[in-house]
C-alpha cells in the first residue's frame, strides 16, 4: 500500500463527491486492500470513453493495491435503469443482455489489469433469490424514500406512470453491494441515489456501509450533452485508430482539459504544465495530439497511434484523401442513385435524413468537391470517393 495522503489525492482526482470522505480515510488507514465495486448494465455491446471515466478510476485503485470488482448487471439489465428517464424504458431480453455482455470483458482489460480484477454477474445471486427473499428485500426500503429520487418525483407529480419493477432497480443495485461486501462503490453523478441505497441496505444487513464516489458525466464531442451513441457524439473504445484520433482532435480546446483530467493517465502536474504552456503561446493543437496519441495507444498500440497521427496530418493538414477506405459497390436504377440513399447505403451516415442534413451543412464532398444539392442523382458507371465530414470516406462504384 502507498502513502495514505497520496492515495487519497489520486482517488479524489476528477471525482465529483466522496461520501463520506472521513469513512474512506478510515478504511484506507486500516492498510488492508479494499473491495472497490463498479457496475455496468450491458444495454449496448460496446463501451465508449464516457464509460471509461469509471474504469480509469478502478485502475487507479488497482495501482494502489486494492481489489477491483467489475460487476456486469446482466440481471438489472433486464429491468433497465430508470435513472433520468421520463418514461418506463422497455426491458431487454435475457438473450440481448448476454449478447451485449460478451464483449465487455475483452474491452475492459484494455484498461484494467486482468490479474487484479474480479468479474461478477449479478444474476449469480439474484437468480437464486426466491420471491420471499425479494419481498424481504423490498421491505427494507419505503415508497417515500424512492420518491425522493428526482426523476421518480418528477414523473409522479407530472402524472407519468412508474412501473413497480422500476422501484426494484435501486434495491437490486444496492443489494449487489451487500452480496459483494463492497467497501467502495463508484458511479456517475446520475447514480448517486442508487449508490446511497447500497449504503443503507448494507447497514440493514449489519455490514459497514460502503463509501460512495461519484464521477462526472463526460460530455460528448459536442461539448454539451452526455457522451452517447444515440446522440452520435461518442468515441468508442473499439473505434478504428484513425477514427479515434480524428474524433479526439475534433473536440474544442476548452473541452480538451476535461478529457485530460478524466481520461488521461498523465500526472496532473504535467497537465498543468501543458496548460501553462498554452497560456504562454504553445499551440493547443500540439497538446491535443498528445491526448489523441495516448488514447489510441491505450486501446490499440503505440505503432497504431503514430500511424493515426501521420494519417491525421496527411488528411487534415495537407488536405489529402486517405489511401485506405471502404470499397462499396451499389446498383442504380435507370434514373441514377439518389445521393442521400447512396450515403446511407455506403454506411457514411445512419439515415437519409442525416445525409440531407449533412449536405445542407456543406459537409458532403464527391472527389473533394463539395455538393449542396440534396436531389443529386449519381449516374450508373460512376466511381468516386464520397466524403461526409472530416473523417468518413468511402470509394463507391455505381453499376
Amino acid at each position: 500500500m502507498t502513502d495514505i495522503a497520496r492515495s487519497l489525492e489520486l482517488i479524489k482526482r476528477g471525482t465529483d463527491e466522496v461520501l463520506p470522505e472521513e469513512l474512506l480515510l478510515k478504511k484506507l488507514q486500516r492498510q488492508k486492500p479494499l473491495k472497490i465495486k463498479a457496475g455496468f448494465d450491458p444495454t449496448a455491446p460496446d463501451l465508449h470513453l464516457g464509460h471509461t471515466v469509471l474504469i480509469n478510476k478502478l485502475r487507479q485503485f488497482q495501482e494502489l493495491g486494492h481489489e477491483v470488482i467489475f460487476l456486469i448487471g446482466d440481471f438489472t439489465g433486464m429491468i433497465g435503469d430508470p435513472t433520468g428517464k421520463s418514461a418506463t424504458r422497455p426491458p431487454l431480453t435475457r438473450d440481448e443482455v448476454l449478447e451485449n455482455a460478451k464483449t465487455y470483458e475483452h474491452q475492459i482489460f484494455k484498461i484494467l489489469d486482468p490479474a487484479k480484477t474480479t468479474v461478477f454477474f449479478n444474476s449469480s445471486w439474484m437468480g437464486e433469490m426466491s420471491a420471499v427473499d425479494l419481498i424481504q428485500l423490498a421491505a427494507k426500503h419505503t415508497v417515500a424514500r424512492m420518491l425522493e429520487r428526482d426523476d421518480f418525483s418528477k414523473r409522479y407529480t407530472g402524472g407519468q406512470p412508474i412501473a413497480i419493477h422500476e422501484f426494484l432497480y435501486p434495491l437490486i443495485q444496492g443489494y449487489d453491494s451487500v452480496a459483494l461486501k463492497a467497501d467502495v462503490e463508484l458511479g456517475g453523478t446520475d447514480q448517486k441515489f442508487n449508490l446511497l441505497v447500497g449504503r443503507q441496505l448494507q447497514e440493514a444487513y449489519d455490514q459497514e456501509p460502503q463509501v460512495v464516489i461519484t464521477l462526472p458525466i463526460l460530455e460528448g464531442l459536442d461539448g454539451v450533452q452526455k457522451m452517447s451513441k444515440s446522440l452520435n457524439n461518442y468515441i468508442g473504445i473499439t473505434d478504428a485508430p484513425e477514427e479515434m484520433f480524428g474524433k479526439v482532435m475534433s473536440i474544442s480546446d476548452d473541452l480538451m482539459w476535461r478529457y485530460f483530467e478524466l481520461l488521461s493517465f498523465r500526472p496532473m502536474e504535467e497537465i498543468d504544465a501543458m496548460r501553462q504552456g498554452i497560456e504562454q503561446g504553445d499551440n493547443p493543437r500540439d497538446v491535443k495530439i498528445r491526448l489523441a496519441e495516448e488514447l489510441v495507444e491505450r486501446f490499440h498500440s503505440r505503432e497504431q497511434a503514430v500511424k493515426a497521427h501521420g494519417a491525421f496530418v496527411a488528411r487534415f493538414q495537407k488536405g489529402q484523401i486517405p489511401d485506405e477506405m471502404p470499397e462499396v459497390e451499389l446498383t442504380a436504377d435507370s434514373g441514377g442513385y439518389p445521393i442521400a440513399n447512396l450515403l446511407k447505403d455506403a454506411a457514411l451516415v445512419k439515415s437519409t435524413s442525416e445525409a440531407i442534413r449533412m449536405i445542407k451543412q456543406g459537409a458532403v464532398k464527391i472527389d473533394g468537391e463539395r455538393i449542396a444539392d440534396q436531389s443529386v442523382q449519381i449516374a450508373s458507371g460512376t466511381m468516386a470517393v464520397f466524403q461526409v465530414g472530416k473523417r468518413r470516406f468511402a470509394r463507391v462504384s455505381i453499376h
